[in-house]
């Protein structure tokens, strides 16, 4: 007969395939959790982190990693909605990632649309195994000022609505170890956790896709380095003084990491000026 509550340890994690969900996952791992990731095709123009996600879910199932992915499609909604990452969608905005043009990024309650699937995941995970299980999600600090979603104000009513409309639904609890902290602290975790697990991390993050803008050149998709998303990331590695093992590349072919983290430097560098402005 199976015990009361399983002794086995279960999340769910929304799973973008970029470097914030990729590190949450990884952390859940090396904490001992059997993990469900779940990532969402909405009709993105960066369609290929879905690529990626299947890529770097598939080598850690690999390496006996008890993970589960699937890609949930809901892009039936794309022409319904309105946003700069929606295919039909006006350009994605370049600069720093926390720049009030980022907000064009916004996709109307996207992350709510999200959490109702991944609630009713981890529910049935929960009645399944007579157990407790998490949902987690990789929102950090940086997001809080251009996604009201990742705020905790929004978590704690979107958790109430969802308490009250289910059956057990304390069975399931939140798990947001990054919200208040930023993206370079969410890098190192991720980087702490492949190093526990036995990973490269070089080699993980490099299957990891963060661009608003891919690029594709010579039948290869790369990252471009001057929308925000991608700035984000790359501020992240400058910060640990690491180099990104990301692909890199622009509208005439590839470009070296020594030209990408000028960039980010001239952009981060022009951000603070101006922030430094706004306070005289």
């Amino acid at each position: 007969m199976r015990s009361r509550m399983s002794k086995r340890k279960y999340a769910v994690v929304s799973f973008s395939g970029g470097m914030d969900s990729s590190s949450l996952m990884l952390r859940l791992l090396d904490d001992g959790y059997e993990v469900t990731a779940l990532s969402f095709d909405y009709g993105q123009k960066h369609k290929v982190e879905l690529d990626k996600a299947r890529s770097l879910a598939d080598y850690l199932k690999l390496q006996n990693f008890k993970l589960h992915h699937q890609v949930i499609k809901i892009d039936g909604l794309a022409k319904l909605l309105h946003s700069t990452l929606i295919n039909g969608g006006d350009n994605v905005p370049q600069g720093h990632y926390h720049e009030s043009n980022m907000r064009l990024t916004v996709v109307p309650n996207r992350n709510k649309i999200f959490s109702s699937i991944l609630q009713a995941v981890a529910l049935s995970i929960a009645k399944a195994n007579d157990c407790e299980v998490l949902i987690a999600m990789g929102v950090h600090a940086g997001d809080h000022a251009t996604y009201p979603d990742c705020r905790q104000l929004f978590r704690d009513k979107d958790y109430e609505a969802f308490v009250a409309g289910n059956w057990d639904a304390e069975r399931v609890k939140y798990y947001l170890p990054y919200i208040d902290y930023n993206k370079a602290y969410v890098l190192k975790d991720g980087i702490s956790a492949c190093e526990s697990l036995g990973l490269d991390y070089e080699e993980i993050y490099g299957m990891t896709f963060t661009s608003y803008i891919p690029i594709k050149y010579d039948n290869t998709i790369y990252s471009d380095y001057k929308s925000a998303s991608s700035i984000g990331r790359i501020e992240a590695f400058l910060a640990l003084e690491l180099k990104d093992p990301a692909a890199y590349a622009d509208e005439l072919g590839p470009v070296s990491w020594k030209i990408v983290k000028e960039h980010t430097q001239k952009v981060i560098a022009e951000f603070n000026c101006k922030q430094a402005k706004s306070v005289k």
